[in-house]
């Protein structure tokens, strides 16, 4: 008998390196595209003669995909299971790419918001699936230092696109081009982006990953549990989760959007150089996010959140009190106080969930319509008193997010 048991416990315990890279590369498509869709509030200011609040209408309706299609993206995942909705988030983002080609050719703003609202339909039900996903393999001690790692890869990919933008989209800003002209500039990097996707859609169609339907094998959960009685809008921590995620997500994006704009207000009148300076806000995240997972083995994530919470409020200070090169590197460095914020939050707010973890998840990135109403608000402020008085927004995102860290992640029993 004993003989026999080794080969069944080694059986049981399955190898998730090749699956986890896997979700990891989704991570960084979703990352890549949601900090592209930042950098054309810029471009929709040249074509469409915009202000900065009117021109937060892109990431507003990114984000309000969010509010659409997180719940039902959890109802998605318990009818078809992760993988499936991770290929079917797939090809709506494809549609939703390809759409750029006739709002491009007929320069309409309206269907530019459209084009960016199916395209983040498949990025939120892609969201949805892949968080959870990386939680779930593996133990639930180490989910925050999991998903943490992840996303670092989506912020890896998230620098990459100021310098996209920089280069195939902002370039001919400002150079007395039509239009017309300057629409065109988008086709040509979101046809790429969707013939992109067509591929990485097939690939993970045909890729074994394992079939996690449920979550009673991360977190057990039997007939007759309390968990199971219970609604999950009466989980206290997972929708303070979900307002965490609101105010993160509204000021990571806020300060992206509006990066390029303030490093020109400051100085920098180069856009390919204030692209490198959002550039490096992203890599703050990145690295952060890398050093945040290894750290994780020592500190305690809701601590952490704690002291990246204060450190962000601080730098909000200085750069609405401070000119120059000193204001630009402290909104470059939020990027490092950003960097666990996210992944953290969301994993202690689907924390001892057990099988309601897919309903949590679709609850927690409801959270991440922040990202279209918090940018308007900011850029609306900003069009009234300028962009620094208006980091008085993201001061108070940070301090709730030090309160969540403190206080509101905490399980209710």
């Amino acid at each position: 008998m004993a003989t026999r048991s080794t080969p069944a416990a080694a059986e049981s315990a399955p190898n998730y390196t090749g699956p986890f890279i896997t979700v990891a590369v989704l991570f960084g498509i979703f990352g890549f595209l949601t900090s592209l869709n930042n950098q054309l509030v810029a471009k929709l200011e040249e074509v469409f003669k915009l202000s900065h609040g009117p021109a937060m209408l892109a990431t507003a309706a990114w984000f309000l995909a969010y509010l659409v299609f997180s719940v039902p993206s959890g109802k998605l995942i318990e009818l078809v299971g992760y993988k499936r909705t991770m290929v079917i988030s797939l090809f709506i983002m494809v549609v939703g790419a390809l759409l750029f080609v006739p709002a491009a050719n007929q320069v309409s703003f309206p269907l530019t918001l459209t084009a960016i609202f199916v395209l983040a339909t498949g990025v939120c039900a892609l969201q949805t699936s892949a968080n959870p996903y990386v939680s779930i393999l593996g133990p639930e001690h180490s989910a925050a230092a999991r998903l943490n790692l992840a996303q670092a890869f989506n912020s890896g990919a998230s620098a990459l696109a100021p310098w996209v933008a920089a280069t195939f989209i902002l370039v001919h800003s400002g150079s007395g081009a039509t239009a017309a002209s300057e629409a065109h500039m988008l086709q040509g990097p979101y046809v790429a982006i969707a013939a992109a996707l067509l591929v990485l859609a097939f690939a993970v169609m045909f890729m074994h990953l394992p079939a996690i339907v449920t979550t009673q094998a991360f977190r057990p959960g039997k007939e007759g549990d309390a968990v199971l009685a219970r609604n999950i809008w009466t989980y206290s921590h997972t929708v303070l989760g979900m307002v965490g995620i609101f105010f993160y997500v509204g000021v990571e994006i806020s300060l992206a959007a509006i990066g390029i704009r303030f490093c020109q207000q400051q100085g920098i009148s180069n856009v390919e150089t204030a692209g490198l300076m959002v550039l490096l806000y992203y890599l703050g995240i990145m690295v952060g996010r890398f050093l945040g997972s290894f750290l994780m083995k020592w500190i305690r994530a809701d601590h952490m959140l704690v002291c990246l919470g204060l450190l962000g409020v601080i730098l909000m200070f200085i750069a609405m009190f401070v000119s120059g090169q000193v204001a630009v590197w402290s909104l470059v460095l939020c990027g490092l106080a950003n960097s666990v914020m996210y992944p953290t939050i969301f994993a202690l707010g689907i924390a001892e969930l057990g099988p309601l973890t897919s309903k949590g998840s679709g609850v927690i990135t409801i959270g991440n319509v922040g990202g279209a109403v918090i940018p308007v608000a900011f850029g609306a402020l900003a069009d009234k008193v300028g962009i620094q008085y208006a980091f008085i927004i993201p001061i108070i995102c940070y301090i709730y997010v030090t309160f969540y860290g403190a206080r509101g992640y905490k399980p209710s029993r």
